[in-house]
């Protein structure tokens, strides 16, 4: 398998890259003051509003609110992902891409996923041959007819059979010990408990399985006859994460981008057979639930998602678990439905009986993932009995704060509002909880230094947490992390972490610090962190960003004076006086304060 790419490696390519030439050769751009401008290319406008920051290697469209780095701008744009952004930045610099092995030592680029890949490509030739030229292949040509399926539909999808017996792949693509260990590390064959291996699939038509790039990954067999299990799945491998692909995208994404919909099912024929009817934007997930990542490769290429349940128990309950995958990712202008079929009825059966324009129909009827989501909650709380509205809060909480922060949330939260008979300002704070750590929301209200500052109320974490992202070059003020995180504030953790990986790493520009948090679960929100505009002049960042530890170490020392007096009160009741050493621990934090008030930090 190639091994991951190392940090160091994507921080150089940051470096060399310039986001306004990766930009201006997709979308022209032109020159407003010390930033470019143009008609944003994620939404339709006719004046411009997408702005590109050579400084900060960051664009951001104050229109649709789309933002992002070089990087983030590719994936979105031409519908790459993260690997192969970096693999057409790096040839653009001529750079050759290390990799580290799960050690962390240098690995050979590409070693042993690219075997996997050949060997999966013979696979997928052999079993297209045996249904062509196998003398038994007429019982899976047969079924496939049943279903109501065409040789140019199976064609397209390159539909196989694999012949029943022991060793029909292991003969023809096993030939020596390495090519069988080949074939086993792709999870075509099985080892032998005693010796030898033994294949996989047998007697049954195969599904091959396209990654995002076309290529074969890993195969789903549908067994002919009564056999067990009904459907085989290839098991995880170096190069199939069942919960990272999908059945039919590959095929599927140009139908997708141009309805911007995509349609997710459960099984390989209901896509085939969607296909077949002129439904070419369903894809299948592969005996697994919906995933995050299954979402977020979906959305590249569409705004919409329609998932396909049964109406069952069971339906409804794989329909749920794919909406608490779902929150977040939405947001953005994305929307999600879930379509229930009638129970003993499947997309493939449905289509066949109602064609494409009824099953259409039931497409545009789809219930609204909120309206889902509040049916779901209501059935579970008694809405007329003030408790059972304190319960829907209660369930709703952690789904709702899932949910990125936008129109859509605010929207669903007014609807709950209704539904629990409560007002707005009660619900947001009950919904809040405990669980607001990216949102930083220690408020402070703010003393108008002799700058003539108006009097605002801000949270300090936030506005510092930004002002580090935009400016990586001043983190060193804040170099005391350790004292800060003494804070325990909400958001302080990342702020931290941020501001170390800042220091530890000069020379990031906005880009690249944001690209060191890619995987972080609030990239998004360090993103708009590092769109947000402030109020303090470019001239005056250095100083606001000393004012703003200046606060947080305030609200320090007055939460350790608080424990203090409490030290001192416990102590009067229970000795009637305090203790001179209590007493002078007090006076000293009370001048440290002083201090940092007239004199910052």
């Amino acid at each position: 398998m190639a091994g991951r790419i190392p940090q160091h490696f994507i921080d150089e390519l940051m470096v060399r890259t310039d986001i306004v030439e990766v930009i201006d050769s997709r979308v022209p751009l032109k020159r407003a003051g010390r930033e470019f401008k143009a008609c944003c290319p994620f939404h339709d406008e006719k004046t411009p509003s997408f702005t590109v920051s050579q400084d900060k290697q960051f664009y951001h469209c104050f229109g649709c609110e789309a933002h992002g780095t070089a990087i983030g701008f590719l994936m979105d744009y031409e519908h790459m992902d993260f690997v192969e952004v970096i693999e057409h930045l790096a040839a653009r610099h001529g750079l050759e891409i290390p990799r580290e092995s799960s050690a962390g030592h240098p690995e050979r680029p590409g070693k042993g996923g690219g075997d996997l890949l050949d060997v999966l490509d013979k696979a997928d030739r052999f079993y297209r041959e045996q249904l062509r030229k196998h003398p038994n292949a007429k019982q899976a040509i047969t079924y496939l007819k049943q279903r109501g399926l065409t040789g140019q539909t199976a064609a397209r999808f390159g539909l196989g059979f694999a012949p029943e017996g022991w060793d029909n792949l292991i003969n023809a693509a096993g030939n020596t010990e390495s090519a069988r260990q080949a074939l086993e590390h792709a999870g075509l064959v099985n080892k032998r408990s005693t010796q030898g291996y033994y294949d996989r699939f047998r007697h049954r038509i195969m599904f091959p399985i396209h990654d995002h790039r076309g290529r074969v990954v890993g195969f789903g067999g549908r067994v002919l006859g009564d056999g067990e299990p009904k459907y085989l799945n290839s098991p995880e491998t170096p190069v199939f994460h069942k919960g990272a692909e999908l059945y039919g995208l590959y095929a599927a994404r140009g139908a997708i981008k141009s309805t911007q919909k995509v349609l997710v099912v459960e099984g390989y024929l209901d896509v085939v057979t969607l296909a077949q009817h002129g439904i070419e934007y369903a894809v299948g997930t592969l005996g697994t639930a919906t995933t995050r990542a299954h979402l977020e490769r979906v959305f590249r290429y569409c705004t919409e998602v329609v998932f396909c349940f049964d109406g069952d128990r069971a339906g409804r309950a794989a329909a749920w678990r794919a909406l608490e995958s779902l929150l977040p990712s939405l947001g953005e202008g994305r929307q999600a439905s879930f379509l229930f079929l009638p129970e003993g009825d499947d997309p493939d059966s449905i289509v066949n009986k109602e064609g494409r324009e009824g099953f259409e129909q039931r497409i545009q009827a789809a219930t609204p993932f909120s309206d889902f989501l509040v049916q779901q909650l209501a059935h579970q709380t008694d809405v007329t009995r003030m408790d059972g509205r304190a319960r829907l809060i209660e369930l709703a909480k952690p789904l709702v704060n899932k949910i990125p922060a936008g129109a859509l949330k605010e929207l669903l939260k007014d609807r709950l509002t209704g539904l629990a008979q409560t007002d707005r300002e009660t619900l947001e704070r009950l919904l809040d909880g405990h669980n607001q750590a990216a949102h930083a929301t220690a408020t402070v209200k703010r003393a108008p230094p002799s700058h003539g500052r108006v009097t605002v109320k801000r949270s300090p974490v936030r506005e510092l947490l930004a002002l580090v992202l935009q400016h990586p070059e001043l983190a060193h003020i804040a170099h005391d992390t350790e004292e800060l995180k003494q804070l325990q504030a909400p958001g302080i953790e990342l702020l931290t972490e941020v501001i170390q990986t800042a220091i530890d790493t000069s020379g990031l520009t906005t880009a690249g610090l944001l690209e060191r948090f890619r995987d972080h679960e609030h990239h998004r929100h360090l993103e708009k962190l590092a769109a947000r505009a402030h109020i303090t002049g470019e001239d005056r960042i250095e100083e606001e960003l000393r004012w703003l530890i200046t606060r947080l170490r305030v609200q320090l020392v007055d939460r350790r004076i608080e424990a203090l007096k409490e030290r001192s009160k416990e102590q009067e009741a229970r000795e009637g006086r305090a203790s001179e050493s209590v007493k002078k621990q007090l006076d000293t934090l009370l001048k440290a304060k002083r201090e940092l008030q007239t004199r910052g930090p």
